[in-house]
């Protein structure tokens, strides 16, 4: 069965002074029917962050250019993309008075399948119609305390120390990527990745219904102005790439 894809990005500077977040859906130029969508988010320095963003989208943008999936695999190209923007970040640390590092998340979309790969808090989701199917796991410490049982998920955006990342490219250690993948690929598979700034401020339910119901470019519409109003003029940068395939 054939899929035709639906897809946008969305942004928003929130309340902050700078946006350092960074997204991008790239279609690729060698490989009918394939596409890499890459979301960073950056923090460090009041330039720092968003160079280490933008660093991340560089590196990955041009490293897809000669992927093809008959000499590696998407989690190689995925985890050679982390290796190599992590190794500039760090550099870029060395040469100024920063201190930038970046979340990661993207995913390679194939005609046969989904892989995606992510560093830090920056999540991607999986939505089959309204129901998830698959939630990447935060790198951080409020989600190690609710996988712990120390705190409910439901108390995760009122912890002091929410934004407290255990991985992030640009860090004094290697980042240790997590991995995932679905196959095959069905009518009304839709897929987010979003920066916290957005993810922070809705449910699962609360995503599956929009996502399930709106196209994309509403459904991004719809999911910034929720975020913005729930954040109470204290919101962070919010960003976010949605992909929907739909038979026909």
């Amino acid at each position: 069965m054939a899929l035709s894809l639906d897809a946008t990005t969305g942004t928003h500077i929130g309340d902050r002074k700078e946006q350092q977040d960074r997204v991008a859906i790239v279609p690729s130029k060698r490989v009918k029917g394939t596409a890499l969508v890459v979301l960073a988010d950056g923090a460090g320095g009041y330039t720092g962050g968003a160079a280490a963003a933008e660093q991340v989208i560089r590196t990955a943008t041009n490293l897809f250019e000669s992927y093809s999936p008959r000499d590696e695999t998407p989690e190689q190209l995925l985890r050679e993309i982390i290796n190599e923007a992590h190794t500039v970040i760090k550099l870029n640390r060395t040469l100024t008075e920063e201190e930038p590092h970046s979340t990661f998340v993207a995913m390679v979309l194939q005609p046969d399948g989904a892989d995606w790969g992510h560093v830090g808090d920056s999540r991607l989701y999986h939505f089959r119609g309204a129901k998830l199917m698959h939630r990447t796991p935060d790198h951080s410490l409020v989600e190690q305390l609710v996988r712990d049982g120390q705190i409910k998920e439901a108390d995760r955006h009122a912890h002091p120390n929410r934004n407290l990342l255990l991985q992030a490219l640009g860090q004094a250690e290697q980042p240790e990527p997590t991995f995932g993948g679905t196959r095959p690929l069905a009518d009304g598979d839709t897929f987010l990745l979003c920066s916290d700034g957005l993810w922070d401020y809705f449910s699962n339910a609360e995503l599956g219904k929009i996502l399930s119901t709106l196209p994309p470019r509403k459904a991004a519409e719809m999911l910034i102005t929720g975020a913005r109003g729930r954040a109470n003029g204290k919101g962070d940068n919010l960003t976010l790439a949605l992909v929907k395939l739909s038979a026909g």
